[in-house]
């Protein structure tokens, strides 16, 4: 299949910031073709991450680990969590931002905040399945607990831990 114009262009000028900069309010998966050295600019990823959060996927590492760039884009696209860098995804507040517009943004999370109780229940509530990824202490918590079953019942109970599935609240909220 034969490249689109705009890709054609976007691939001639590869190195052209100004076109870069426009290019990307309008249309930013362009960015793609754009060079490293554009790709690392952090005026141009964010006007594209505003547009369409998805264009972080061809950001430089460094800006992976910008915080400005990601809150942009997971605030247009809460998937885009997933390419964050380590330090990112250990980020509370990069975190709840991202599983407010995706639960399974939990995920990617790191450890300590797939043990974060205010960051489980912002996913839970987005994505009610994703509490299977939450830590096994968090799992075991009624409040979490309660939240996915009144949002998803037969679908999570396999992921509450067996003591809370015999709770009369829980078993209540199944019945209902």
């Amino acid at each position: 299949m034969a490249d689109s114009p705009e890709v054609i262009q976007a691939k001639e000028k590869r190195d052209d910031k100004e076109f870069f900069l426009e290019t990307v309010k309008t249309n930013p998966a362009l960015i793609e073709w754009a060079s490293d050295e554009i790709k690392d600019n952090k005026e141009i990823i964010l006007q594209a991450v505003k547009r369409d959060g998805g264009a972080l996927e061809f950001a430089s590492n460094r800006l992976k680990d910008d915080k400005d760039v990601l809150l942009e884009a997971v605030q247009q696209a809460g998937w885009t969590f997933c390419y964050a860098s380590n330090r990112l995804k250990a980020d509370k507040d990069v975190v709840l931002k991202a599983t407010e517009g995706d639960g399974q943004a939990l995920y990617y999370a790191s450890k300590e905040l797939r043990d974060d109780k205010e960051v489980v229940m912002s996913a839970v509530n987005n994505k009610p399945i994703i509490l299977k990824y939450a830590s096994l202490r968090l799992r075991n918590d009624k409040d979490v607990a309660m939240l996915a079953v009144s949002k998803a019942k037969q679908k999570v109970i396999d992921f509450i831990t067996p003591n809370l599935r015999e709770d009369e609240d829980i078993k209540n909220l199944l019945n209902n």
